[in-house]
């Protein structure tokens, strides 16, 4: 591992060093971005890489969000970056109360691209994952967990912020997949087990508590699978099968120790830095795409056990310890994604989808 690590630092500084060229009309843009949340780690990755894009690019990048996941505060922050005069935004749309002031910021000729979260009525495209095809891809890694169609007992999924629509659409991507093994009783409205770490493992550790006899606990956001370790940790009696999402270092250490199992990543590097892509090549003009038509662009699933890494888009291959130093240094994740930035990032009208697709 110390060979691999030294090579990937020395590709870090190499590919650092290679910056994209921008058209020479791009030494003033301005690129708004903001995120439904910030101080989540994984939020953290995707601002990693909107930041790179923006150094690359050679454009300047303010970063704001919500402490707290509020809509309100986002959309004043959204509107605030408008009042400025930014070249552009990017952001997170968590819900429909957000789509109409959206709209109206788009139709006073802002270009906006949306990214994690979508509300497909917002005139921009989107950059993010499968949603219901990801919690499929989680409800029958569990399943196979289990031991397959034939498992039974109770299974208990959570989400952090019930209502936003992709995080609904994992849920019902979960309950599709469950539906394979008709002896496993799960719940058709996932709980609320909110984001923040602390009341976040309290929700888990309620629900265990009321479900002693839980087979599986499956969480739809970030900071579920670092609290489902934590719970298994503290409950060493009761084995339960722990799967979520995102390669945070915190979930990634609990599928190391052997306390959480399976986690669904939706590559964050590609969240963040493409739709500053998308926004830097439409401000300058270095393509003509209309972003008022929409669309969807897949960020890619990436699906993950202690003992192998599945990645997108045909990446290079990682050994498990190798992704968890990518998710310990965001210069080697930058290295890492380099066959991203000069493949579907750099050729991203290529792959732009109906939004549909988004749901599908």
């Amino acid at each position: 591992m110390k060979t691999r690590s030294a090579a990937l630092s020395l590709v870090a500084t190499t590919a650092l060093a290679v910056a994209i060229a921008a058209p020479a009309n791009a030494d003033d843009v301005k690129i708004g971005f903001v995120t439904h949340v910030l101080g989540n780690p994984f939020i953290q990755q995707i601002i990693d890489g909107a930041e790179f894009a923006a150094a690359d690019l050679e454009i300047e990048i303010e970063v704001q969000g919500p402490a707290g996941g509020s809509p309100e505060d986002q959309i004043t922050l959204i509107q605030g970056f408008e009042a400025t005069g930014v070249d552009g935004i990017a952001t997170s749309v968590p819900g429909a109360s957000l789509a109409r002031p959206i709209n109206d910021i788009i139709e006073g000729g802002m270009p906006l691209v949306m990214f994690n979260l979508v509300d497909v009525s917002v005139n921009a495209p989107y950059v993010g994952e499968r949603s219901v095809e990801s919690g499929r891809i989680l409800g029958a890694a569990v399943i196979e967990l289990l031991g397959g169609n034939d498992a039974t007992g109770v299974v208990r999924i959570g989400n952090c912020f019930p209502g936003f629509p992709v995080l609904e659409n994992r849920a019902k991507g979960v309950r599709e997949a469950l539906e394979a093994a008709p002896g496993l009783d799960y719940n058709e409205s996932a709980y609320d087990v909110t984001v923040d770490p602390v009341t976040n493992y309290a929700a888990w550790e309620a629900l265990l508590t009321a479900n002693p006899d839980a087979v599986a606990l499956i969480g739809l956001c970030a900071p579920d699978l670092a609290s489902l370790g934590q719970l298994q940790d503290a409950n060493p009696e009761v084995d339960f099968i722990a799967g979520g999402y995102d390669l945070t270092a915190d979930n990634l250490a609990a599928l190391e120790r052997g306390a959480a199992d399976v986690s669904i990543g939706q590559t964050p590097f590609m969240q963040g830095y493409l739709p500053v892509r998308i926004l830097h090549d439409a401000i300058t003009g270095a393509v003509d795409v209309d972003l008022t038509s929409g669309g969807f662009i897949d960020s890619g699933t990436e699906i993950v056990y202690s003992d192998s890494v599945t990645q997108p888009y045909g990446l290079p291959g990682l050994s498990f310890a190798e992704l968890q130093e990518l998710a310990a240094s965001p210069d080697a994740t930058r290295a890492y994604y380099q066959p991203l930035v000069e493949g579907v990032i750099a050729n991203w009208p290529d792959y732009l989808e109906p939004i549909e697709n988004e749901g599908k």
